[in-house]
């Protein structure tokens, strides 16, 4: 056997040993992953929304808002932990605030592209049976501009899945933690591959669980089809 092919054989891309041995890490670091990217997309909701409202119903102000947040979102991460860490550490809630901002432009984004497309015919029927602005906005246009919404919630999921493991930097980045250990560990592929395919394999999963929660709470859009 060649020197390569012993190379290969003594450090594979996959290996039921390493999982075997470190099931406990590999679990606690997906459901880390998993806990970052569904808090921060929920806070990037949060906030994202009512500023899409805004934009929405003061369209001056849709212009900056649009603007701010695509500034945050160009902000390379390395860059952006960076100007977080001094103020607050390289922890945990760094990397959150981090994700919110990186998420923020995806959600607003989308949600003011969804209230733009409610029909005007629609806004003025609402507004005859008596409706307020915000009630308008509750009962039409948010039910309305859903789809849109949840796009931006499925992109921003995507998204932030991916970044996460960029939250290595700071010690505390999901299963970017397998795939940085395993380079510094003489580049072992067992540990980079597990890493990598979980990423994928959760960003995956997150986004069919979101395509089919848009379809639920979408059912015109099925009876359209």
């Amino acid at each position: 056997m060649s020197f390569l092919a012993q190379s290969a054989a003594a450090n594979p891309w996959f290996s039921w040993a390493y999982l075997r041995t470190n099931a406990d890490t590999i679990r606690a670091l997906v459901v880390e992953h998993l806990s970052f990217t569904v808090e921060a997309v929920a806070a990037a909701v949060v906030i994202g929304v009512p500023l899409a409202v805004l934009a929405y119903w003061v369209r001056p102000l849709s212009g900056p808002i649009l603007a701010s947040a695509g500034v945050l979102y160009t902000i390379p991460s390395l860059a952006l932990f960076a100007f977080i860490a001094p103020f607050l550490g390289t922890g945990r809630l760094t990397v959150l605030i981090g994700l919110v901002l990186y998420a923020l432009l995806l959600i607003i984004r989308s949600t003011l592209t969804g209230l733009s497309q409610v029909p005007p015919d629609v806004r003025e029927a609402a507004s005859a049976m008596g409706y307020g602005r915000l009630a308008r906005l509750l009962r039409v246009e948010l039910p309305l501009a859903l789809p849109g919404l949840v796009t931006g919630v499925r992109l921003a999921t995507v998204s932030t899945v991916a970044l996460v493991t960029v939250g290595v930097l700071v010690g505390k980045g999901g299963l970017g933690q397998l795939i940085i250990g395993g380079f510094r560990n003489n580049f072992y592929k067992a540990e980079i591959a597990t890493g990598a395919v979980l990423c994928v394999a959760l960003a995956v999963l997150l986004d069919l669980l979101l395509a089919g929660f848009g379809r639920l709470v979408t059912p015109w859009r099925r009876e359209r089809a």
